[in-house]
């Protein structure tokens, strides 16, 4: 099969968003936060938790010398708040680790707190230019049918998955085209309305070639959010945001009806460390 490379470097070239975190000027912890915060939540979402983080933590140094709280505090509502938490802790290895900088090395990255597999490459290539595989949920797709022929990715193997991506890296310019297969992704072969019309790569898709055949597996559904532990933990999280000093449990009783359940969502951020209990039987964000 032809080389996808020219033809998604050239389609990147003038349909790639302008988004901050791709700009020359981005540094490696603008970067990092960038693909901790693009976890499981939209671009439209994070582009303002984003830039708010970034004018008050600019270096890791910063946000380590602030309470662990304030970082969940400044999370606000971006979902899944332990994130924050692991940047902070992130954030303190960093400055008593690697002198305040982060590392480029991916297995120094990937020892540092909340950075796994992916996002520790993500950084190695995106902040730091390195030749290696970065392969997120679109890129699996792309690949999958581009390449194999599939309709969709098979079920995640790291080691299968790193050297598919691996295998199709330009000498020159790999970050590049690795950000590239991702806006492909995201914005042209998707998931549930592929846009073949719009691709650069559709004469040489394996899928297409194929006939564009379809997952025979039924389409799984989002799970539910409504009346969940997870939106109860998120209305806890949203009193406790709010208020500057700790907050009375009765106030954060009157969050929702079901008691047992409002008892067990606390107990849980507790547990995550989330929530402090505080003096006299009052809560509040971790200091």
């Amino acid at each position: 099969m032809p080389s996808l490379v020219p033809p998604v470097l050239s389609w990147y070239a003038t349909n790639a968003r302008d988004l901050p975190w791709r700009r020359p000027d981005a540094s490696p912890w603008a970067v990092l936060i960038s693909e901790v915060m693009l976890q499981q939540t939209p671009v439209r979402r994070v582009l303002p938790a984003y830039t708010a983080w970034l004018d008050r933590w600019p270096t890791p140094v910063a946000l380590a010398a602030a309470p662990a709280g304030e970082a969940v505090r400044m999370w606000g509502r971006l979902g899944y708040p332990r994130r924050a938490l692991r940047l902070h802790a992130c954030a303190v290895e960093v400055r008593e680790r690697f002198a305040g900088e982060l590392p480029a090395d991916v297995a120094a990255l990937e020892s540092l707190p909340g950075v796994g597999a992916y996002t520790a490459r993500a950084v190695a290539a995106f902040a730091f230019g390195q030749r290696v595989p970065v392969v997120d949920t679109n890129v699996r797709r792309v690949v999958a049918r581009a390449v194999g022929g599939q309709p969709d990715a098979a079920e995640v193997s790291t080691t299968r998955d790193l050297a598919a991506v691996q295998a199709l890296l330009p000498e020159a310019d790999a970050p590049r085209f690795s950000v590239a297969l991702m806006e492909l992704g995201a914005l042209v072969c998707t998931s549930r309305a592929p846009r073949c019309d719009a691709c650069p790569i559709a004469s040489s898709c394996s899928w297409r070639l194929a006939g564009a055949p379809r997952n025979g597996a039924p389409a799984r559904r989002a799970p539910g959010y409504a009346g969940t532990d997870r939106q109860v933990r998120g209305l806890l999280m949203a009193v406790l945001r709010e208020s500057p000093a700790p907050v009375a449990k009765s106030a954060l009783d009157a969050v929702w009806h079901d008691a047992p359940q409002c008892e067990r969502a606390l107990a849980g951020l507790i547990d995550d460390g989330l929530v402090a209990p505080a003096a006299g039987g009052r809560y509040s964000l971790p200091t």
